[in-house]
């Protein structure tokens, strides 16, 4: 089960550190609108998928709040099938569908879940609601 900040459920991008102090970066700059995670991934953590107009709790490396965002779409598709307009809206710096799934690819082995052109993977949209300087007051996490 994934932790909460309130009534959130909480979104870590990437893998601590340099990764996803960028990611995050990323996101509060209102560069990255889309995220993308194997659907495996929800059943080993026991987790519902995300719904449209759900809020989350984007965190950093020691799980303190970074900002809010909330899911504009959700579409599981295949990862060969993950069109280039979704990989672009990831705003890593991609140039091509091809670099974006080698770069997925590699990372995912690294992590020990490799995947193929099969693999299911949820492909989540994103709005930043709020971030950045003073964060998010508590009081307003269920809103």
């Amino acid at each position: 089960m994934w932790p909460r900040i309130g009534d959130l459920r909480t979104l870590a991008l990437g893998t601590p550190g340099e990764l996803r102090t960028t990611l995050n970066t990323l996101v509060l700059a209102g560069v990255k609108t889309a995220t993308a995670g194997r659907l495996a991934e929800y059943a080993e953590e026991n987790e519902e998928l995300e719904q449209v107009g759900e809020r989350l709790a984007l965190v950093d490396d020691d799980d303190a709040l970074a900002g809010v965002v909330e899911i504009t779409g959700v579409e599981v598709v295949r990862f060969g099938d993950v069109p280039w307009e979704f990989a672009r809206a990831e705003g890593e710096g991609d140039r091509s569908i091809e670099e974006w799934r080698a770069g997925h690819a590699a990372y995912w082995a690294r992590l020990g879940t490799p995947v193929d052109d099969d693999t299911p993977i949820v492909c989540l949209r994103l709005r930043l609601v709020s971030g950045g300087e003073g964060g998010v007051a508590t009081g307003d996490l269920g809103t």
